[in-house]
């Protein structure tokens, strides 16, 4: 039986507060999706309405060919891990796997059957034994995620379930789990506003912003081609630099866009029509600029090593910032004014509205 997850025209309030307008979203069976967005955006509450911990005001949400939302949570069909593990201390791993499922009667033997087969899956199975307070941070996510596998539902619902693990344990922990989808097959939507996670984790990220939903695509689609001035500014480490234009005409291969203070930048996006210059932007990503001995010129304030590239953050002559990148075996220091080119295929067009515009098939 199919489990996609249809969302058609959802929208939640709290008393005279919209947290979520008119939200649809179609997500395939077996698809691995995630809700990305700063703190607020209502990525959470989403999550929550889709299990049931929240209600609809207006719209519908349906599960393969059922429509869940007017269902209670534990009988949706989907399985819920949280942000804390909330794990009961006083049991083991294997009690706490299989509490839920004893809540519903399930038969001995078929509890036993689930709770093996989920720890193996997820290499818990020499813990079983053990309490939480035994158990590392990393171990106890595992066993958050066991107690939903042994449910055996159609989709996984994750809301920031690696924000408490440390940086090494998260990346490691962030590969387990897409082995684990790729292992299930089972549909998934993870929450977060960590845009690593989404671009590690997901099939499709949806970008979330003001009630709204931004865009939705694959990692690189959203990456290279962000569909809006937010999503551009929010999507990519470090964030895309906007420069403010002041002018804008017809130049050799695209739109030539003037910045006070700097000159013209020459790009290959196309130059839309009735485009205006007032509240445009043109927005350059670090990798997409290279030292030169023409170009815009940077003065460098700070110095970002990572070793096999280098980061340059400072300011054009017109206040605005810039971040360029150089080599790892960069010479810069702070305080040195350099040139810095730019790919006129990669860059980005933003206009008053924030709505972007690319270089005719830029990757």
């Amino acid at each position: 039986m199919s489990a996609a997850i249809d969302i058609r025209h959802l929208t939640k309030r709290f008393g005279a507060l919209t947290v979520l307008d008119d939200i649809s979203l179609q997500i395939e069976d077996g698809e691995f999706v995630v809700f990305l967005g700063p703190s607020g955006c209502g990525k959470s509450t989403l999550l929550r309405m889709i299990a049931g911990l929240e209600g609809v005001d207006e719209g519908e949400i349906a599960l393969g060919d059922r429509r869940i939302d007017p269902l209670p949570p534990g009988e949706r069909g989907v399985a819920m891990v949280f942000q804390s593990y909330a794990l009961y201390p006083h049991m083991t791993v294997r009690q706490n796997m299989a509490f839920g499922l004893e809540n519903v009667r399930t038969p001995k033997d078929e509890i036993e059957r689930r709770t093996d087969a989920a720890a193996k899956i997820l290499e818990i199975d020499h813990l079983l034994d053990r309490k939480p307070q035994m158990l590392s941070g990393g171990q106890r996510q595992r066993v958050a995620i066991g107690r939903a596998i042994v449910k055996e539902p159609k989709a996984f619902l994750f809301d920031e379930p690696l924000s408490n693990l440390d940086a090494a344990l998260r990346g490691r922990t962030r590969l387990e789990l897409a082995q684990l989808h790729q292992r299930l097959g089972a549909t998934m939507i993870f929450v977060t506003h960590d845009q690593v996670e989404a671009m590690t984790l997901a099939d499709r990220i949806v970008v979330m912003h003001d009630r709204r939903i931004e865009q939705i695509g694959t990692p690189m689609e959203v990456y290279q081609r962000p569909a809006t001035k937010f999503v551009a500014g929010f999507v990519g480490s470090p964030a895309m630099s906007m420069l403010p234009v002041s002018g804008v005409t017809q130049g050799p291969s695209g739109a030539r866009v003037t910045v006070d203070g700097v000159g013209d930048i020459d790009t290959a996006v196309p130059l839309p029509p009735g485009f205006a210059a007032k509240g445009a932007s043109i927005g350059i990503r670090a990798e997409d600029t290279t030292p030169s001995d023409t170009g815009l010129p940077l003065t460098v304030d700070v110095i970002e090593r990572l070793g096999d590239r280098t980061l340059l953050h400072g300011h054009l002559p017109d206040g605005s910032e810039l971040v360029a990148q150089d080599t790892g075996r960069s010479t810069v220091t702070a305080g040195d004014t350099v040139r810095v080119a730019v790919d006129p295929h990669a860059v980005h067009l933003f206009d008053a509205d924030g709505r972007a515009h690319h270089a005719t098939g830029a990757d």
